[in-house]
């Protein structure tokens, strides 16, 4: 099974969301099938086959949710964040900006959904590869 050792050595590869997809790939030979990350703290729940599961510690101080989404928004800065233009934290304050409260990618559907604080789906995207 993999170790948050070994995704953080693969996420540290990156320098910008450009080199998202090298993540994605490295980690889903690691075993990953899915992972859930978090806004408020950057916290990632990391899944595998037969209910192996992993938590990251969190990355940084809490940051503050808004109730209210603004979906139009969250996807230029998401669009900035895929272009190379943001660093990880700086998207995440960004998400939790537009009122984005967590993120989940499903490795063996190559999909990422975006969820609002009351658990609603904001965005679903394919995870280019």
């Amino acid at each position: 099974m993999f170790t948050i050792k070994q995704i953080e050595e693969a996420h540290n590869k990156m320098t910008s969301g450009a080199d998202f997809p090298k993540y994605i790939q490295e980690i889903k030979q690691l075993g990953v099938t899915s992972f859930e990350t978090f806004v408020k703290d950057g916290h990632t729940i990391y899944y595998s086959d037969n209910d192996y599961k992993t938590i990251s510690e969190p990355l940084y101080n809490s940051l503050v949710i808004k109730n209210e989404s603004d979906k139009k928004q969250f996807i230029n800065y998401l669009k900035i964040h895929q272009n190379g233009e943001t660093d990880f934290f700086t998207f995440c304050d960004h998400c939790a900006e537009t009122g984005i409260e967590k993120w989940i990618m499903n490795l063996d559907e190559m999909t990422c959904t975006y969820y609002n604080i009351k658990n609603n789906e904001i965005l679903v995207e394919e995870i280019p590869v």
